[in-house]
């Protein structure tokens, strides 16, 4: 099957070369572009692409708003956003990861890297291993909301984070408590750590299908998005220390 993919980043060069390294690649197609962030949107409405490529900076809308706006549009549930970034703990991130990004690269990523990552992402399989994913995620778990960047309020506003309203942690430990299983919770710790379903499994001497069910009962016990904010709950429960 063939990952459908957007590219948005405002620097025509980055973007050119991200396409041509997709595109010279079996099972990736670029099915569009975009210079800024409300381009993003109106194309991801378009193509309805597997993921999109999301600069944080642009003129007009930036990545963040952008994310948001894909990421809560009904229409666009099977999109995944990729927040592209020059800088490993850029605060724009913070809020990007509260706009219901999936993962984070930074732009001198290898192409090699660039792909894994996009199927992963794609797939909803695995949380994206590399160190910046890990701490962003960590560091978001640990930061009051208020505390993040200038973007923060406005994106944290728009779209709640994952059991945003047990605050404070202890509250959430409760919940998940009530929601999840023993085993379940067990899964989720090893999720947090950046786990593949095969991985856990192993960790766990149970099938990769079982382990699979399991973290899709996560997913829907939890009203996660995805792994990253299971990633996210786990820190909020407690469950996880930050690296």
């Amino acid at each position: 099957m063939t990952i459908s993919i957007v590219v948005a980043d405002d620097q025509a060069l980055v973007r050119v070369g991200f396409c041509g390294i997709i595109a010279a690649t079996p099972g990736f197609s670029v099915v569009g572009e975009a210079a800024n962030g409300a381009e993003a949107v109106a194309v991801a409405r378009a193509a309805k692409p597997d993921v999109v490529l999301m600069d944080v900076r642009m003129p007009v809308l930036d990545g963040i708003e952008a994310t948001r706006q894909i990421t809560a549009s009904p229409q666009l549930a099977g999109v995944r956003v990729i927040i592209l970034t020059t800088f490993d703990l850029d605060e724009y991130v913070f809020a990007a990861l509260r706009a219901g990004a999936s993962g984070f690269l930074l732009k001198d990523t290898l192409p090699a890297d660039l792909l894994t990552a996009i199927r992963v992402v794609a797939a909803g399989e695995a949380l994206l291993a590399p160190s910046v994913t890990r701490r962003l995620i960590g560091e978001f778990a640990r930061t009051p909301a208020p505390a993040r960047g200038p973007a923060g309020a406005a994106a944290a506003g728009a779209m709640a984070d994952p059991l945003a309203s047990q605050s404070p942690p202890a509250t959430a430990t409760d919940r998940v408590a009530q929601l999840l299983t023993e085993r379940e919770c067990e899964v989720l710790r090893l999720v947090a750590t950046g786990m593949s379903n095969a991985e856990i499994a192993d960790r766990l001497y149970i099938s990769p299908a079982t382990a699979k069910t399991h973290v899709a009962h996560l997913l829907t016990k939890l009203d996660a998005r995805d792994r990253v904010q299971l990633v996210i709950i786990a820190y909020q429960a407690g469950l996880a220390a930050p690296a």
